[in-house]
């Protein structure tokens, strides 16, 4: 896909970045569109560790391979926090556990990819065209849920990603916007934009006219929601970080009624060769940022939290055992999260495959029993209520009887 980016800086003028796909649809900016199911995809890039963000303290093995990093049983000082018995979350993601209690989080375990690669760059691309082990797919899997889904009212604004660059699950004709921050998007003097889109109606050729409206048309529904003026609802408060400050712009998309279907975000530095720790260390602060600001946007949508769902995935898992340095190599099953609208939560899914020697994967790692694409697959036939999603993924057919059951079945 030839995407395309728009950068203006003129005079006290803010910088506009936007990305586009060739062509979008009619617009409809002038309409306020009416609301639909949501997804908000988070990706753990890095290879989280499964096991210390959901710990399986029931389990001796665990402990037995982890004798430095294995987190406590729960009831103990910085233990994990028990969720059911044998599941509990690491102590830093306490501001999930009231979700999980309520019934609103569910968690699939051993859940990941079938292909058996260990390469960050590819598992992640193999996750987010969700075709594992094909590196030829054209477009990401979020951006065919688009395609595959009936547009209503098609805006700018369908596909959002809080990001930098476009991520590869986005990639597709159905377009998409990255937005690196929504305080820099558009430009802020209405003078000077008029100036602007005079003199680049003028200068722009034939291919370039329709990138241009698309453009200016995702400027003034930006600036009608004037996100300088936002207030998270509900006494939420993002973490002051990078991740952070994306879900907080994603609760303004969601409320600002611009027509979001799909918006993505992304938190990096989960890749703990060395002192991952436990309780305390590299990892615990990356779960407390994590944490806070998932908790932080399902407070700041409050009601908006019936239509939205939020899927947390990481490319892979970490081996079972640590390793000399007391971190983590790269392994294999992992944990995911979901929630949101309609989850049905409190429980943690999916076949438990044990963590002794023998029942690992390859004799080291976290067997996979949940295939990553059964979970996706869940969610957009059973939330985004795509009826046919053979084209979302291709090459694996997708059937009810695989689904880990974190929706009811309609």
């Amino acid at each position: 896909m030839t995407s395309r980016r728009v950068f203006l800086k003129r005079g006290a003028c803010a910088l506009v970045s936007l990305g586009f796909a060739p062509t979008f649809l009619a617009r409809t900016a002038q309409a306020a569109p009416a609301r639909s199911r949501i997804l908000i995809a988070v990706f753990q890039r890095g290879a989280v560790d499964g096991l210390n963000m959901v710990v399986p303290f029931g389990e001796r093995a665990y402990y037995q391979a982890r004798p430095t990093i294995a987190l406590q049983a729960p009831r103990r000082d910085d233990g994990a926090l028990d969720l059911d018995g044998f599941f509990g979350f690491h102590p830093r993601l306490a501001p999930l556990e009231p979700l999980y209690d309520a019934g609103h989080l569910a968690i699939v375990h051993a859940c990941g990819s079938p292909d058996a690669t260990r390469s960050h760059f590819d598992a992640q691309d193999y996750m987010e065209s969700a075709t594992p082990g094909v590196k030829s797919t054209d477009e990401g899997w979020l951006a065919r849920v688009l395609a595959a889904r009936r547009v209503t009212h098609d805006t700018p604004f369908r596909a959002v990603a809080l990001a930098q660059q476009l991520p590869r699950a986005l990639h597709g004709r159905a377009g998409a916007l990255a937005i690196g921050d929504l305080s820099r998007f558009g430009i802020r003097a209405a003078g000077a934009a008029a100036s602007f889109e005079a003199e680049y109606a003028s200068a722009a050729d034939a291919v370039l006219t329709q990138t241009g409206t698309d453009a200016f048309d995702a400027i003034r529904m930006m600036r009608t929601a004037d996100p300088s003026r936002y207030v998270p609802a509900n006494g939420a408060a993002y973490p002051r970080s990078a991740f952070g400050n994306a879900l907080k712009q994603i609760a303004q998309l969601v409320k600002a009624d611009v027509g979001l279907e799909i918006a993505f975000a992304e938190t990096g530095q989960w890749d703990h060769h060395v002192n991952e720790g436990a309780a305390t260390g590299q990892l615990a602060t990356r779960l407390d940022d994590f944490g806070r600001g998932i908790a932080a946007l399902v407070a700041d949508l409050g009601d908006r939290m019936h239509d939205v769902v939020i899927l947390t995935m990481s490319e892979f898992g970490r081996a079972v055992a640590e390793n000399g340095s007391r971190g983590t190599d790269h392994g294999h099953g992992n944990a995911m999260m979901a929630i949101g609208g309609g989850v049905r939560g409190g429980r943690v899914y999916g076949t438990w495959p044990g963590l002794e020697r023998e029942q690992r994967y390859e004799g080291r790692d976290l067997a996979v029993t949940t295939d990553f694409r059964d979970v996706f697959g869940e969610v957009v036939v059973r939330h985004l209520g795509v009826r046919d999603p053979s084209s979302v993924f291709p090459g694996y057919a997708i059937s009810a009887a695989r689904f880990p059951g974190i929706f009811a079945a309609s």
